[in-house]
């Protein structure tokens, strides 16, 4: 079943789209790069724990880290190599984390699966749970919450609704759309395994509707799925928001500091959905995962397969190298990514997409000295999360960190950047939101 377009009520931006250069361009499996750099924690929660030592030959998809703890998550050799060291890297937000780098070896097996799938439609949910854990899937929408956690819900928080986000509504990727055409089969299948799992009625995947062609694709295959619906969606920014996509599917609103689970809801992305096809099916653990490629300067924009632990350094030697050098190289979309600070980052299991802007394509970014807030409210009617940015703003150039969380919600702000978009006196208002939200976890966690 196809229901009419719908959105969410309140707020959001329109921006330019940017998708031309990818969309229409099929995944390709890039080759195996020679070095990988693993950190231990691409994942939310604790890090994960060594089980190799420098000079340790692994095989591809052995576990070489194990999770600490429920709220972690497993790390698997991409390929088979040698351990070349356990050390520390700079991550895309310039965090230093430990990690563990890989040579891989000239020959050798070069990939993993099982012969058969695991009996998941008479397994017991714990299970197939367990089976997601040990295959270390985490989101890949980019916020990288281990997926068993997830799907086991408290006993006290029973869950009707799925919903999978095949919105992508960032600008520039197109990995997520690639994802609904060339991979349905096994994302439905996926699906069907989750909704299992979580034992929900009411399953809905929403897509945008510049999507048209995924949207009939999917559409035509669950046509005589009772349970599965697809939602065409408007095109908004941030309609792919979590608390958003809800909102505008199931009219349902996620309480002030509360989770889609206090109202029955989960929501999981497409290529998670492709994942948890992977581990139960496949028997195949989270060790690639779908890239965006995009921008100006680099020589061949694309959607690519990409082994976990690739440098971008190593990408960019693969793809041919720059047109012209890039102003910001930036992982994730323009509006939610952040500017790597060297090419040596690597790319992890929450990478949508890897961006090489040109000076003209970068958004407008606040200068050093920026007007003081004219109270025009463009931010306040923009805002998704029906704060008001303007009030958030003058409370954080006071530092008034304490203000912003129990008079301002903080906390709900979902750092989109769409109140920064619409400003016109270019204040940096998502980069203090985001530090004023470090600034309240660290006095107040």
């Amino acid at each position: 079943m196809v229901l009419k377009t719908k959105t969410f009520s309140g707020g959001g931006v329109h921006v330019p789209h940017y998708k031309k250069m990818t969309e229409h361009r099929s995944i390709e499996t890039l080759p195996l790069p020679k070095k990988l750099v693993l950190p231990l924690q691409m994942h939310c929660g604790k890090p994960a724990i060594p089980m190799v030592q420098a000079g340790d030959e692994v095989t591809v998809g052995q576990i070489i880290a194990r999770a600490d703890g429920i709220m972690s998550a497993y790390i698997h050799a991409p390929v088979s190599g040698t351990v070349a060291k356990i050390d520390t890297t700079d991550t895309a937000t310039a965090r230093m984390v430990p990690c563990i780098v890989l040579e891989t070896a000239e020959e050798g097996k070069t990939d993993c699966s099982a012969s058969s799938a695991l009996p998941w439609e008479t397994m017991e949910p714990a299970e197939i749970i367990a089976a997601l854990s040990e295959a270390g899937i985490v989101g890949k929408g980019g916020a990288m919450f281990p997926t068993h956690v997830k799907l086991n819900p408290p006993p006290d928080k029973p869950i009707d609704t799925l919903i999978i986000n095949g919105v992508e509504c960032e600008p520039y990727l197109t990995c997520d759309h690639r994802t609904m055409l060339e991979q349905t089969e096994e994302m439905i299948t996926g699906i069907t395994i989750a909704a299992r799992i979580l034992n929900c009625t009411n399953i809905y995947i929403g897509i945008e509707d510049n999507k048209q062609d995924a949207i009939e694709k999917i559409a035509a295959l669950v046509q005589d799925d009772a349970l599965i619906t697809v939602v065409p969606l408007k095109v908004k920014y941030p309609q792919g928001a979590e608390k958003q996509l809800i909102q505008a599917i199931t009219g349902r609103e996620v309480p002030s500091g509360g989770l889609p689970m206090n109202i029955g809801v989960v929501v999981i992305n497409v290529g998670t959905a492709v994942s948890i096809y992977d581990a139960v099916i496949r028997q195949r653990p989270f060790i690639d995962r779908i890239v965006t490629v995009s921008g100006s300067c680099i020589k061949k924009p694309g959607n690519y397969s990409i082994r976990i632990g690739m440098t971008i350094s190593e990408l960019v030697e693969q793809l041919g190298g720059f047109t012209a050098p890039p102003a910001a190289v930036i992982m994730g979309g323009p509006m939610m990514g952040v500017a790597v600070p060297h090419l040596d980052i690597p790319i992890v299991k929450g990478s949508s997409g890897i961006l090489f802007l040109s000076k003209k394509e970068l958004p407008s970014l606040p200068s050093s000295k920026w007007a003081s807030c004219i109270h025009c409210a463009r931010c306040v009617f923009t805002c998704p999360s029906g704060l008001n940015p303007s009030e958030m703003s003058i409370l954080a150039e006071s530092q008034q960190w304490t203000a912003m969380k129990t008079d301002a919600n903080l906390l709900d702000c979902i750092a989109c950047g769409a109140c920064s978009t619409v400003c016109p006196c270019n204040r940096p208002l998502v980069q203090w939101f985001n530090q004023a939200k470090i600034m309240v976890r660290q006095e107040w966690v």
